[in-house]
């Protein structure tokens, strides 16, 4: 009897060892790894309208039959502006047109006691923009058309006023700053050409009445 019973406890025992080895095992769990979060790259393609302004630094000439004369001045602009920029990798190509009414007066003397006006009432340019992406900002060159109105007047004549095409060149930096908003600061030099201001100008009058600007200004765009 003793070793029926004894048998059966090796026997249960070994039933026991069995089953727990049988049972799975927990496993710890495996922290996920952290998700890297990327900034977008900013992409400066689309359409934007704006508004400028800043101040430009002209300079006109009368020459021919008198009265003659350099002259120089300077004077305020502000206007408003559209444009589209199209991206391919980190060039950044566009055009931009915009209008402006503008001051600049260069005046002085231009000889026999006259005193000579030249000025640009206003300014139009439509341009070409090629710029280099370093994400959110962006310097660009720029060069295109221009359009305005040049004036010249004598003392004691009515003087003559013309819409001149010129050209325009410069360059400038834009930055985009929060939301759909950038920010731009440029330079242009505006060549409006000449006209002949004749007998308008005094008695014989100047053949070539020529305008002359260097602009700086600065703008903010809103982009669609």
């Amino acid at each position: 009897m003793k070793r029926v019973l004894l048998a059966g406890v090796a026997l249960a025992t070994l039933v026991g060892s069995a089953s727990a080895a049988d049972i799975p095992r927990r496993v710890a769990p495996v922290a996920a790894a952290p998700v890297a979060y990327v900034t977008p790259v900013y992409n400066w393609t689309g359409f934007y309208a704006g508004i400028n302004g800043g101040y430009g630094w002209g300079k006109g000439s009368l020459s021919g039959p008198p009265p003659t004369g350099d002259l120089s001045g300077n004077g305020g602009l502000v206007g408003g502006t559209l444009g589209y920029n199209w991206q391919t990798n980190q060039i950044v190509w566009g055009v931009e047109g915009d209008i402006n009414w503008t001051n600049i007066k260069a005046d002085g003397r231009c000889g026999a006691g006259k005193r000579c006006e030249i000025s640009n009432d206003w300014l139009g340019t439509a341009r070409g923009r090629i710029g280099y992406a370093f994400d959110r900002w962006m310097p660009y060159v720029t060069g295109g058309l221009a359009v305005g109105d040049v004036s010249a007047s004598v003392t004691g004549n009515p003087g003559a006023s013309d819409t001149r095409v010129g050209w325009t060149l410069g360059g400038g930096a834009e930055f985009a700053l929060n939301g759909p908003w950038t920010a731009k600061l440029e330079y242009l030099y505006v060549d409006l050409g000449d006209f002949s201001c004749r007998t308008a100008c005094g008695t014989a009058g100047p053949d070539n009445v020529e305008f002359k600007s260097h602009i700086v200004r600065a703008g903010l765009n809103y982009r669609f």
